[in-house]
This record gives structure tokens, sequence and C-alpha cells, in this order.
């Protein structure tokens, strides 16, 4: 990717950084100049991100943290500002997901998904709203489609993605006055993540789900990542509240049709999870 945008001089916490849509995010701020901080709960994978990163010349800060457990999450925040200084961005994109039928998943498999994406989110946007309270700062949130569309196999995850959206609607409004805006985006069937891997495991898969997509084809992380440049931009200065689908005209109608198709290739994935 060619920065489009200058973040010089700017601090970018991402949670969930160090993977898939979040790290490409990472990089794509990390490209436009920004310190980067990022998040999550392996230590090898932050390692490794912040060594990738690293690469683009900035300042680069990792730390390992469970976003389910809000003192960790704080402390790990606290410790990004103090390597980095004030945050004027806030990416948070931590989140679980796999297919499974309601009835088939046991009841701490929804309580897990829910944790990560809801109270997950939560804790991140709680922890970092002091360390950003400023006129200009921005939170995007990482959701998904299924935040408003209803999907088979996939209650656990439209439950936990509908209350981000409204963490994100209910922030804009609370938070607006201090300057600090929030909006959600909304990837769809995007190329090397740990989403579309489970969702679309093979080219039978990935085939039903390309035909659905307006676009025609998957799209990249450096997609999200652009969406999110603009979003925590002065270019979008006066954007708060959005949920902004970045899918390729994907949820206008195929992502349902193209679950329709993907149940019988779930068909061992009812499984108790």
């Amino acid at each position: 990717m060619q920065a489009q945008y200058d973040y010089s001089g700017k601090v970018v916490f991402v949670a969930g950084g160090t993977s898939g849509i979040n790290l490409g995010v990472a990089q794509g701020f990390a490209q436009a100049g920004a310190s980067v901080a990022v998040m999550s709960r392996s230590q090898d994978k932050v390692d490794a991100a912040v060594a990738l990163l690293k690469a683009h010349g900035g300042e680069v800060f990792g730390v390992a943290a469970d976003v389910r457990d809000y003192a960790a999450t704080e402390n790990a925040m606290k410790a990004a500002q103090a390597a980095l200084g004030k945050f004027d961005v806030l990416i948070s994109g931590a989140a679980g997901n796999f297919p499974a039928a309601a009835l088939g998943m046991s009841a701490n498999a929804f309580k897990t998904v829910v944790d990560i994406d809801l109270l997950g989110t939560y804790h991140v946007l709680r922890a970092a709203f002091p360390l950003l309270k400023k006129p200009g700062a921005s939170i995007v949130n990482i959701s998904a489609p299924q935040a408003f569309i209803p999907m088979e196999m996939q209650m656990h995850v439209c439950a936990a993605k509908a209350g981000v959206d409204m963490c994100t609607r209910v922030g804009a409004m609370e938070w607006g006055a201090a300057g600090v805006r929030v909006n959600s985006v909304t990837p769809g069937p995007i190329e090397g993540t740990e989403g579309m891997k489970r969702l679309a495991p093979n080219e039978t898969t990935r085939h039903l789900i390309t035909e659905t997509v307006p676009l025609g084809h998957f799209g990249t992380p450096d997609d999200i990542a652009q969406a999110c440049l603009w979003l925590s931009s002065p270019l979008a200065r006066y954007v708060t509240g959005v949920v902004l689908p970045v899918d390729g005209g994907w949820s206008l109608g195929g992502v349902s049709s193209s679950f329709d198709g993907l149940k019988k290739a779930f068909a061992g994935a009812g499984k108790p999870a």
C-alpha cells in the first residue's frame, strides 16, 4: 500500500492488532507515519507483529493482554501511552468466531464469543477513553455484517457484533462533547483472514461466497485499513456514529445467500464447540 495520509506525530493503538485485518490496519497506520501500539493475547504474535511494523520505520510498541480482562487491558494501554504518548486513534478489533448451530454449541462457547467481541470491545473503549480524550480523537470498532444481518450458524456472533455497533452509536453520542468520534467498520469477505479460513475453508466455499459479492472478489486487509485511515483523518471530522460496510456490496443481499449455500459445507460445524 502507498500511504495517502500523513499520520506523522500521531499515536495509534490497535487492540487485536497482531494478525489478519487488524494487523493490516496497524500496517496502514505505520506506513502513514504513525507510532503504533498493538495488543493481543499471544506474546509470540505480539513480537512478530512488532518486528513487521518496525520495518516501516516508525515507533512501535507491543503488549500481550486479554481484552476479557479489564485490568490487564487498562494496564496494557497505560504501558503503551508511557512508551509512545497520548493516543490519537484507537482501533478495537479483537474478535472470535466459529460456525455453529445455536443448539450445537455449548453455553460456554456462546459466552466466549460474547466475552471477546462485546465485553472485550467495552473494556477496550472504557480503558482507552481517558488516554485519548481530546478534540480530533478517533475510535474505530471493527464489526461484522452479522451485526445487522441474521445468519444461521452465527447466533453468537450476531448477538455480540450487534452489541458492538450499539456501543459505537452510544459512544458517539456520549463522547462527542469531548471531541471523540466513534465509528464502526464492517468488513466483508477479506483475503487471508482467520475468519474466512473458517467460513470458507476450500475453493468450493470460496466460490459460493465470491458469487454473492457484487464486485465479484474478496477484499484485502488494506481495504479495511484505508477505511480506518479515512475515518480517523480530518477528512472525516464530521462523521461519527457510522457503521460503514467495506464489503464489495456483500451486505446488500449476498451475505444471507452465501450462508444458505454454505450450510451444507458446515455439516460438521453444528457439533458442540
